[in-house]
């Protein structure tokens, strides 16, 4: 456990990258301060920042990415920070807000083009970040891209890059916090959540009865303190298993909010069309004695159901 401080190394994309970041973001905010745009609460801010960023930063300079390259619990545990928490952490900061707020008109128009693009539109379309979500810890470890990963300082670079991104295109299309093409029923999100934690529970088995992984490297490793190949791959399935998940409850509870903000929304919506849809008939007879000779009972009537003369509800129901 000490280690966990007194571990550290130079791992300079990492830094680069996170700092840019971070310059970028804090940058953003404040010309948006200055010119009084709404932003989002400070909580968000220290989201992206301290969950987002300072995490990414330790996975890669800290005690996490020290020993990477050592024990297989220790990458794995590396991969889902990056997938969950640190990508999760970033899209809860609503950088896109952000920078739309601190850029001029012009530079709204062209954001609002990039981010309403059919590229943009297609990448978010549940099925697609969710689909790459759960295939990408799968692809890592049942392909020679772990071992690749091990091997090569670059490709390990690039690919903790790609975690990161693959893990905010999915938060920012299941959170829906920043402008987005298309907003989805967070009833969708809570599904999709369901089943990306069995998906978890599957991959966390299948490591932990499965054979010895990667045997070959770790061999050559010659590491001789610590627990043995087979408990080192144990402790990963179920940080593969277990983590998966208690990473992403603060997630769903984000969405359940969300879902439950939707449904007042839309609870409100439909009471003041009923509203306004029964107060109609009663101001029609009165208009029609003051202004016109023809009876008030001449008027028209109406033999549809109440709900089929709402717009929102007939839509809903298909009926015209």
């Amino acid at each position: 456990m000490g280690s966990l401080l007194t571990s550290w190394r130079a791992d300079i994309p990492t830094v680069v990258i996170t700092l840019v970041i971070g310059l970028g973001y804090g940058l953003a905010w404040f010309v948006a301060r200055r010119r009084g745009a709404d932003l989002p609460s400070p909580g968000r801010a220290a989201c992206f920042g301290l969950v987002g960023l300072a995490v990414w930063l330790y996975t890669g300079i800290g005690a996490v990415g020290v020993y990477s390259d050592t024990l297989f619990w220790v990458r794995a545990l590396q991969t889902l920070l990056l997938l969950y928490l640190v990508a999760f952490g970033l899209a809860a900061g609503m950088p896109f807000t952000v920078l739309r707020a601190a850029l001029g008109a012009g530079g709204q128009e062209r954001l609002d083009r990039i981010l309403n693009s059919r590229f943009v539109t297609g990448l978010t379309f549940p099925l697609v970040p969710s689909a790459a979500m759960l295939l990408t810890p799968w692809l890592v470890y049942f392909t020679p891209w772990y071992e690749s990963m091990l091997r090569n300082g670059t490709v390990d670079a690039v690919s903790r890059v790609a975690f990161v991104v693959i893990g905010f295109v999915y938060f920012y299309s299941r959170l829906q916090a920043d402008p987005t093409p298309r907003r989805y029923p967070q009833s969708i999100s809570l599904l999709i959540t369901v089943v990306e934690s069995l998906a978890d529970g599957v991959l966390g088995i299948v490591v932990w009865l499965g054979p010895v992984m990667f045997t070959d490297y770790y061999q050559e490793v010659g590491r001789t303190w610590g627990p043995s190949l087979r408990m080192d791959q144990t402790a990963g399935a179920g940080i593969l298993w277990l983590l998966g998940d208690v990473l992403g409850i603060p997630f769903a509870l984000m969405v359940m909010r969300s879902w439950a903000d939707d449904e007042r929304r839309k609870a409100r919506q439909v009471d003041a069309e009923l509203d306004a849809a029964a107060a109609a008939p009663a101001t029609k007879p009165v208009a029609a004695a003051a202004g016109s000779a023809e009876p008030a009972a001449a008027q028209p009537q109406t033999t549809a159901l109440w709900w089929e003369n709402d717009p929102q509800l007939s839509e809903r129901f298909r009926r015209r």
